[in-house]
């Protein structure tokens, strides 16, 4: 009876030593496929976007003579300081990033509201909304090169069809940089007016019910209810939309190509220039690694921002 009571022990154990071992196999098998996954995003990650950081900041040290590559120091960045250019980027930028956020950040809000205060049609309006990120941003660029031609333009003709005084657009210093602020709107609402009407259709509708209760009407539903409960949101496509507007490059590029008189030369258009035109890419790169300060500067004060606001 004993020997056969250890029999059925040891077999049991073996049993379950089997079925320990198959569940390690299988969940080591099924980790080792998703690491796999994991490991080849990261490489990606690694190769086309921490490796050419690094790589500037390591060039921007450097410059390049007859094939022969020599550490300067901070020469690059004390040239590229010295450009007058420089500082007329930086104004144009700030300029077209402070413009573009009256119009980029307050539209794109205000067109949600409107969608999602709308009984019908939602579906169609958000359709017609994000008609134009569905354009090739080149070609809704050229589209509005052609309607802002001096000549033959849509805009002029309508103006001159009201008997208004028609308008150089992109060939003037005062207009150029307001063209582009216009072009830049228009490509890029559609993304940020569904991230809004996401944001705003997560609200419970009983806090509206309550507010309609209380007497409120539309202005001060947005100011007490949409507004504090979209606040993260809203802070958050802020801070994208800074970072986004003075990375602006395509819309000068093929526009006015940095004119009329510099007018909307950007920083990544300078940086373009150097690069490309001048072939200083070392200069170049100094002045990337700049942007990349500035940028990282404008991200921490957010996030500081932010954290006080949740500890508040």
């Amino acid at each position: 009876m004993a020997a056969t009571l250890t029999r059925e022990r040891i077999r049991s154990g073996s049993a379950r030593r089997a079925r320990s071992g198959s569940a390690w196999r299988r969940a080591l098998t099924r980790n080792l496929r998703a690491h796999g996954f994991l490991a080849g995003a990261l490489l990606c990650f690694v190769l086309f976007t921490w490796y050419p950081m690094v790589r500037e900041i390591v060039m921007s040290f450097q410059r390049v003579h007859h094939g022969a590559t020599t550490w300067v120091g901070l020469a690059n960045y004390r040239q590229i300081t010295a450009d007058p250019g420089f500082w007329s980027a930086w104004r144009n930028t700030l300029l077209f990033t402070a413009v573009a956020l009256v119009f980029g950040f307050v539209m794109p809000f205000g067109s949600a509201i409107v969608i999602n205060e709308l009984r019908h049609a939602q579906g169609y309006l958000r359709i017609l909304v994000y008609l134009p990120v569905m354009l090739p941003p080149v070609a809704g660029i050229l589209l509005f090169k052609y309607f802002m031609d001096p000549g033959y333009g849509l805009f002029n003709q309508i103006l001159h069809a009201v008997h208004l005084p028609t308008s150089s657009w992109l060939a003037s210093k005062d207009t150029a940089m307001p063209s582009l602020v216009l072009v830049s709107t228009w490509g890029n609402m559609g993304s940020a007016t569904l991230v809004y009407l996401a944001a705003l259709q997560g609200i419970p509708g009983e806090l509206y019910e309550a507010a309609e209760l209380d007497g409120a009407n539309l202005w001060q539903r947005i100011r007490h209810v949409t507004v504090p409960q979209t606040r993260l949101i809203l802070s958050l496509m802020l801070m994208l939309q800074v970072v986004a507007t003075m990375q602006m490059f395509t819309e000068s590029f093929v526009l006015t190509g940095g004119g009329p008189e510099g007018s909307t030369t950007t920083v990544v258009y300078l940086l373009y220039d150097y690069a490309f035109n001048y072939d200083k890419f070392n200069t170049a790169a100094a002045l990337g690694v700049i942007m990349l300060l500035v940028l990282g500067f404008f991200s921490a004060l957010y996030l500081w921002l932010e954290r006080r606001g949740r500890e508040d």
